[in-house]
């Protein structure tokens, strides 16, 4: 059988001191495998964080635990932001939804890196169906309905089609790699899909 990640964001209470020095290896490693990738050693880690191996093992027992518990962390950060937008009810709903968009595209190819590297190691993380997924479409589908009522997005897309959408930009713009202004104008190009065609405005 595939193993299956359990949500590592919400871990048994720990003391204090415990969770200090887990969010630092947390931070650390999020750092580590930024700067040198996901393949980056997890003693690496424990320097960077300035605590010993043993004490990364204790929190994280496999380097695929530790990558999942970024990966969530990642997430469940991301989720954050999209619900402080959907609190923040913009003056300009568009700008909003496509701000959120733009946001998303930037995180993928970190997420991507995580998944893959956890795929290689035999490990699925369904976060599609966790309660970060949940919460994530749940934003989503209340920034397009404010864009959609602005008239600043096609009123025919729905939140299920959005998502082969954003994979598909994210991937796109990946393919564009270090070049900002290439990358920039391919997403710009595609998004344009999703706003209304000039016989929709009238």
């Amino acid at each position: 059988m595939t193993p299956t990640a359990a949500d590592p964001t919400d871990p048994k209470p720990l003391r204090a001191d415990a969770r200090r020095n887990r969010a630092r290896v947390l931070e650390a490693a999020e750092n580590v495998f930024a700067a040198k990738g996901t393949g980056a050693p997890t003693e690496e880690v424990a320097r960077v964080a300035g605590v010993g191996i043993g004490t990364v093992f204790r929190h994280f027992p496999t380097k695929e635990a530790l990558l999942e518990a970024v990966l969530f962390a990642r997430l469940s950060r991301f989720v954050e932001e999209a619900e402080a937008a959907v609190a923040a009810e913009s003056a300009d709903p568009g700008e909003a939804f496509f701000t959120f968009l733009g946001s998303w595209v930037e995180m993928s190819s970190a997420k991507n890196a995580y998944f893959e590297a956890l795929t290689a190691a035999g490990v699925t993380v369904p976060v599609a169906k966790s309660d970060i997924g949940a919460r994530l479409l749940a934003a989503l589908g209340v920034l397009l309905s404010r864009a959609q009522e602005a008239g600043a997005v096609r009123a025919d897309l729905v939140v299920g089609e959005l998502i082969p959408v954003i994979i598909g930009v994210a991937r796109a713009a990946e393919y564009a790699g270090p070049d900002a202004t290439l990358r920039d104008r391919a997403v710009a190009i595609l998004f344009d899909g999703l706003r209304p065609s000039a016989g929709d405005r009238h």
